[in-house]
């Protein structure tokens, strides 16, 4: 699956300094993103809050959706670079193409596994004959820096290792390892994932690693994942140092649980590319409109995805970085290229926090703090980019009432001395 945004910021991503060592409970809210004509999905990772999960830097959620009298999911041919791609379906079937030859139908159950390495195109799309239903999960894996550059290649595993639990508990593990069973498919760094059903009633517990982070990604129903009751379209951060996760589900339930020891290494993700530096991306970007490096898509009945312009400002990890932390303490919009800018110098007690600790049980579910107009966050002013939005793209200063913006001033007169 392709990030379709014409319109995307570099993210960065990895490094310890995001990871919580403890055990949280961090609550984070999708993004509504269109995905061709007749498909929306929910976008989880990246997140202002949250950027990776381990290697995990990219989860996407679909459905279920009723596509009996539509396409269904239609997605060009597109560009991966750095990254492995995973496809993980509930409900329907996706045929998969790509630049290597491999054609392939993935089905409930079954493991679509993509391995870019250097460089990959593929294209995704539903069958002309496709079931009523369609229901899944794309994620990404950010591979390290000393296996980026490696051969593409495509896997496909329609048997895959199950694990049961007492209480109703039976869980498919999709990549790693979970609770001794192993599955076939390649990884690179330690990491795990697994599709958890939870039956009606279930009240157990899982091993898990105390030395991996976990989130998890309600698939259907309603489980409660250490206290906290999800439903479709949210993703539970939990951070490092749990030796068991409480579970529990008073209907029937589905869920994906996503974990790996922290990702060292900064990198940088823009579009369909993870990269080091602007310059890496910025060349991903020149072979794929080129039409060179990334081989071609065979069989597809349609024009490649074109890219889209690579924005002005450069995506090393420092600079993106520094964005990203901006951004976090003024809950700011990425900047389209070309807007006017007004440079913001923060006195602290203006700054706005991008999370708030609520408590409830033995820790705490983060959600986005809103201040009330009038606050001293100043979300009734027309340029903050709090409760009511903002217009960033004008250049409106976003931050409290302890900030200086330098822009344009309005020149004094003088009056001679008398």
């Amino acid at each position: 699956m392709s990030n379709l945004d014409m319109r995307p910021a570099p993210t960065v991503c990895g490094g310890r300094q995001d990871v919580t060592s403890r055990p949280v409970r961090e609550l984070l809210a999708a993004k509504q993103v269109p995905l061709g004509e007749s498909t929306l999905v929910r976008r989880l990772l990246p997140n202002l809050g949250r950027r990776m999960v381990g290697a995990w830097c990219f989860i996407d959620h679909y459905g279920p959706d009723d596509i009996a009298q539509e396409p269904g999911m239609q997605v060009p041919p597109h560009p991966h670079m750095g990254l492995q791609t995973v496809s993980w379906l509930h409900d329907g079937e996706v045929l998969h193409r790509d630049s290597v030859g491999s054609l392939q139908t993935v089905r409930p159950g079954e493991l679509g596994l993509m391995t870019s390495g250097r460089a990959i195109a593929h294209s995704e799309e539903s069958p002309r004959e496709h079931a009523r239903l369609l229901h899944g999960a794309q994620l990404w894996v950010a591979l390290p820096d000393g296996d980026r550059h490696i051969a593409p290649m495509w896997e496909h595993h329609a048997e895959l290792p199950r694990v049961t639990g007492g209480g109703g508990l039976r869980a498919t593990v999709v990549l790693g390892e979970l609770d001794g069973a192993a599955s076939p498919g390649t990884t690179f760094t330690p990491l795990m994932g697994a599709d958890i059903a939870l039956a009606a009633g279930t009240d157990t517990r899982l091993p898990v690693r105390p030395d991996f982070e976990y989130a998890a990604l309600t698939m259907s129903g309603e489980a409660e994942v250490d206290g906290v009751r999800l439903t479709p379209g949210s993703l539970l951060y939990l951070g490092c140092g749990r030796a068991e996760l409480p579970l529990r589900a008073d209907v029937d339930s589905a869920f994906m649980l996503l974990g790996g020891e922290p990702f060292e290494e900064k990198i940088v993700m823009w579009w369909n590319f993870i990269g080091r530096s602007h310059d890496e991306i910025s060349q991903a970007r020149e072979d794929w409109t080129s039409g060179s490096r990334f081989g071609e898509v065979h069989g597809y009945d349609g024009s490649p995805l074109p890219a889209p312009e690579l924005p002005r400002y450069p995506s090393s990890p420092v600079a993106a970085h520094a964005d990203l932390r901006r951004r976090q303490r003024h809950r700011v919009a990425p900047r389209p290229p070309g807007s006017r800018r007004k440079e913001c110098r923060t006195g602290g007690s203006g700054a706005v926090r991008g999370l708030n600790a609520v408590r409830g049980g033995s820790s705490s579910v983060r959600t986005p703090r809103r201040r009330r107009p009038g606050s001293s966050g100043r979300p009734d002013h027309p340029g903050h980019p709090g409760r009511w939005g903002g217009n960033l793209a004008a250049g409106a200063c976003s931050a409290g009432p302890s900030t200086r913006c330098a822009g344009p001033r309005r020149r004094r007169s003088r009056r001679a001395a008398p």
